[in-house]
């Protein structure tokens, strides 16, 4: 209620209190990250619930996880070049070509990541994790790896030694004199 309508009660003789509870205040609105979160939570259980026959969620495991992954390789819009494409291992490729569009690696790997922590959220145990099951970061590496060499991209971790980390520290000092 607000001041003005408080004010016109009592004006009027109004047997409502003019003192009213404080009105809870309204949740926050969700971070992008927490939306995109849910919004992906909701479509998973939507997957599992369109199985035939439907999946309950405590009966979920990695290979389900793996076809939802799957699945979603149709909605993708990341050119990924087959072996036999003339374009194959070419970033930018002069021409079109009939390759398949997929989910780009770093897009599962961040639905991967929202999707395990809205697993423990939703009362999920972090032992019993569909999400962080080790063939789920096998299939992600298998499709990064795969990506890369499609489109010509060295994905290798660089290894610092830890001499270079001694003579950067070294050099941060000797800046600082």
């Amino acid at each position: 209620m607000s001041s003005t309508e408080i004010q016109r009660n009592i004006a009027e003789g109004s047997s409502r209190s003019a003192i009213e509870q404080p009105a809870l205040p309204a949740p926050a609105p969700l971070s992008r990250y927490e939306s995109q979160k849910r919004r992906d939570w909701n479509t998973f259980g939507q997957y599992l619930r369109n199985q035939k026959p439907p999946v309950a969620l405590s009966q979920c495991n990695c290979n389900h996880v793996l076809e939802f992954l799957r699945y979603l390789d149709q909605f993708g819009k990341t050119k990924v070049h087959l072996h036999g494409c003339v374009f194959f291992g070419q970033r930018d490729p002069p021409a079109p070509c009939t390759c398949p569009l997929r989910q780009a690696w770093g897009s599962l790997d961040a639905l991967i990541g929202r999707l395990r922590a809205a697993y423990e959220e939703n009362g999920g145990a972090p032992e019993n994790n569909p999400f962080g099951n080790g063939a789920i970061r096998v299939y992600l590496r298998e499709v990064k790896e795969c990506q890369a060499k499609a489109r010509g991209i060295p994905y290798k971790k660089k290894k610092k030694r830890k001499n270079q980390i001694k003579m950067s520290d070294e050099a941060k000092q000797s800046k600082l004199s």
